[in-house]
């Protein structure tokens, strides 16, 4: 009778034994299941990153932290808007658009489809020496001239900026390099905050006022 107990709490525990060693076996392999995806989540992000920010269609360049986070003249509020009206709300574009006005060119800019605008930042019409600058915003037809000029009739990529000729609403053409995101336009002007999208337009701000 006893030799029969004994046999039986044997059996016991050895089947407990074995439950133990699944429960562990199943752990482990969850554990590593979990190592391997956290590793290939981390080699995907890792990778996104290395394509960098233009490549993947997103706002690049240095002066883009001068853009607001939120509000109208975020980047996501200004392309809920056509290109002058966002352009209006984004600080960083103010003397631009009081040319833009002084030229009425706002409906022309806002009613046109798929362009792309070179768009001046503040410092670069600060560099321009005030007597020329004042002379140049009173005088409607040169101001149209310059302004049109820093207007594409279609969206264009970073891609598209690589070794690149086009032809611009005031007739003549710019032309563009790219190595990277570092981008001239016109082998002078370059891309301070580039691939900002609007309702109807691709933004790239630049450094420098484009004459025609």
């Amino acid at each position: 009778m006893r030799t029969k107990r004994t046999a039986g709490l044997l059996a016991g525990v050895a089947a407990t034994a074995m439950l133990l060693g699944a429960c562990d076996t199943a752990g482990d392999e969850e554990t590593a299941s979990e190592d391997t995806s956290a590793e290939t989540d981390n080699g995907d992000a890792g990778q996104g990153a290395d394509e960098g920010a233009g490549a993947s269609g997103q706002p690049f360049g240095a002066a883009c932290d001068a853009v607001p986070e939120d509000g109208d003249g975020s980047f996501d509020g200004m392309a809920q808007d056509p290109v002058a009206t966002a352009a209006s709300n984004n600080p960083v574009l103010s003397t631009l658009v009081t040319a833009v006005g002084e030229a009425d060119l706002v409906d022309t800019l806002n009613g046109a489809e798929d362009i792309t605008v070179f768009a001046p930042a503040n410092d670069a019409f600060e560099a321009i020496p005030s007597e020329d600058l004042d002379a140049l915003l009173a005088d409607q037809d040169a101001l149209t001239d310059v302004l049109t000029y820093h207007v594409v009739g279609e969206r264009l990529t970073l891609e598209d900026l690589d070794d690149g000729e086009f032809e611009t609403l005031q007739g003549s053409s710019v032309q563009t390099t790219a190595d990277g995101e570092n981008v001239t336009v016109d082998g002078d002007a370059q891309v301070v905050c580039g691939n900002v999208q609007t309702a109807n337009a691709t933004v790239y701000i630049i450094d420098s006022v484009l004459m025609p």
